[in-house]
């Protein structure tokens, strides 16, 4: 019978320190509520100490899910502590997660700490946590640079303080791979207690090793691996869950492991993740890439024809991939979207249904047929676009070679509507401008980014925007067949998120 490892999901903190990632409670709270239908068994929900926005957000997810362990980081410092336990204190189930360096390098240009300094914070700070709570997990971030006498050291004093998960970060994906899983034997055999606790793998990928640390991690002792949606994270980012999980259960026969995690569920997981930070897999990403299941030599299409495990070593319906086309068009009602909706992993009822079958009936107009793909991008952008403040009422634009582009634009709000006119060195500028003169916001773009999500000439154009305000940084999306509406849609999109965020600031501000 197969072990079971425990599926660390560190998305809503590592995975959002990706560069130009930023997730709205809303959105955190979406996510986490995903995690839990996966059955992920730990979600990492913030860094309490490091924002009120971690702190609120942690907050919030400890009362929305209850199956998972929610977590909050925290440095070995007694205040960071404190801010954690108080953030959880909603968790059905919780726990504290503390960490220190321990490599040379950052002790002494970092903490400028002594490693007895180090050792003795590590001690007082799981002492304390286990004050708040039962459940505490401590990390020796740059493990694998780590003199392994002292790693020795610091791992037996933290499990005699209390700890009952004990981390071994590949901090900034160093290690090679049997080196790392040597780290873990060595912990096993050499640290009295270390069999009576959980090792946990955080790997990183600078060197594109995460998956494989972590794999091996898990085959030399560890039952518990840290890791994100998409592989989401600093720099290279983080160790991808779906590839783990699915690296586990194609090789249960090798890893002797499983995880609870549902893998019907991780390519909806992928795609909404997708579609929150705008961060696309790269087409040959393994298991959830566009080109995952895509086979061009004709020696393997002669063999997936015959037998799919010829040259697949996982299904896609087990992932929870859309198989079949599906032709709707403008005689199709709005069950016939839910019942699709909910194949595709959404579940649309009340508002964000109506807004959902609006915009699938304006499509139908435009298009002949309506794909699988069609409807995942309409379903996104109805989820994103749900309880906006402003929506787009209608765009006139007047654009050409020799002439100053000029867009009058129609935007609604609580039933009202409101009309501006605007230039711009092209038309979507134009109407970004018309949309900051109703909004009374004043934005500029950080980046802009187009694609089709299908194929033909009425494909719909899919339209990503970063918009920045002031400190504030948002992402926008829009979907449509005319790309200058794709692109005032996605850019109103990013506009009602600052709002929003600042009417959530206000009202913080309010109540304090």
């Amino acid at each position: 019978m197969a072990e079971r490892v425990l599926i660390f999901d560190t998305t809503l903190r590592d995975g959002e320190q990706t560069p130009g990632v930023s997730f709205h409670l809303r959105e955190k709270i979406e996510i986490a509520k995903t995690l839990e239908t996966m059955g992920v068994d730990v979600i990492e929900a913030g860094f309490a100490a490091s924002s009120k926005g971690d702190y609120r957000a942690i907050s919030a997810v400890s009362e929305a899910v209850r199956n998972p362990v929610i977590c909050s980081l925290a440095r070995c410092v007694p205040s960071d502590i404190e801010t954690a336990a108080q953030a959880l204190e909603k968790a059905a189930r919780k726990r504290i997660h503390v960490f220190i360096a321990t490599s040379p390098i950052h002790m002494e240009k970092k903490l400028h700490m002594t490693p007895e300094e180090v050792l003795e914070a590590t001690v007082k700070s799981v002492k304390l946590a286990r004050n708040f709570c039962d459940d505490v997990e401590f990390s020796l971030e740059d493990a694998t640079r780590t003199d392994r006498e002292f790693l020795l050291r610091v791992t037996e004093a933290a499990i005699a303080a209390g700890a009952g998960t004990i981390n071994l970060p590949d901090t900034v994906g160093y290690a090679a791979v049997s080196e790392y899983g040597q780290m873990f034997r060595e912990v096993l055999e050499k640290v009295p207690g270390a069999d009576k606790v959980i090792l946990s793998a955080h790997c990183h990928n600078d060197l594109g090793l995460a998956t494989a640390t972590s794999l091996e991690a898990i085959r030399c002792g560890a039952r518990q691996v840290e890791c994100t949606i998409n592989g989401l994270g600093e720099r290279a980012g983080n160790a991808a869950m779906e590839e783990i999980v699915m690296g586990l259960r194609t090789r249960k026969n090798y890893y002797g492991c499983d995880t609870g995690v549902n893998s019907r569920q991780i390519y909806h997981a992928s795609r909404m993740l997708a579609n929150l930070t705008g961060v696309e897999p790269s087409p040959n990403k393994p298991v959830v890439g566009a080109n995952a299941f895509q086979h061009q030599s004709g020696i393997h299409q002669h063999g997936v024809l015959n037998n799919r495990e010829t040259y697949e070593i996982m299904k896609p319906e087990e992932l929870g991939i859309p198989q079949q086309a599906l032709a709707l068009g403008k005689l199709s009602g709005k069950h016939a979207l839910a019942d699709r909706a909910s194949q595709l992993g959404y579940t649309l009822a009340g508002e964000e249904l109506n807004t959902a079958f609006t915009r699938f009936k304006e499509l139908a107009d435009r298009k002949k047929e309506i794909t699988d793909r069609d409807v995942l991008a309409i379903l996104r952008e109805a989820r994103v676009m749900q309880g906006t403040a402003y929506k787009l009422f209608a765009f006139q634009i007047f654009t050409g070679n020799k002439m100053t582009s000029t867009a009058t634009v129609t935007l609604e709000k609580d039933g009202a509507t409101f009309t501006r006119a605007a230039c711009g060195d092209g038309p979507v500028e134009a109407c970004f401008n018309a949309v900051d003169d109703i909004s009374g916001l004043h934005c500029s773009l950080a980046s802009y980014n187009i694609k089709a999500v299908t194929e033909g000439q009425d494909a719909l154009g899919e339209v990503t925007v970063r918009v920045t305000c002031g400190e504030e940084t948002m992402l926008g999306r829009g979907v449509s067949t005319d790309i200058l509406e794709a692109s005032c849609l996605a850019y109103l999109n990013a506009v009602n998120r600052i709002l929003a965020h600042q009417a959530a600031e206000r009202m913080q501000e309010v109540q304090a």
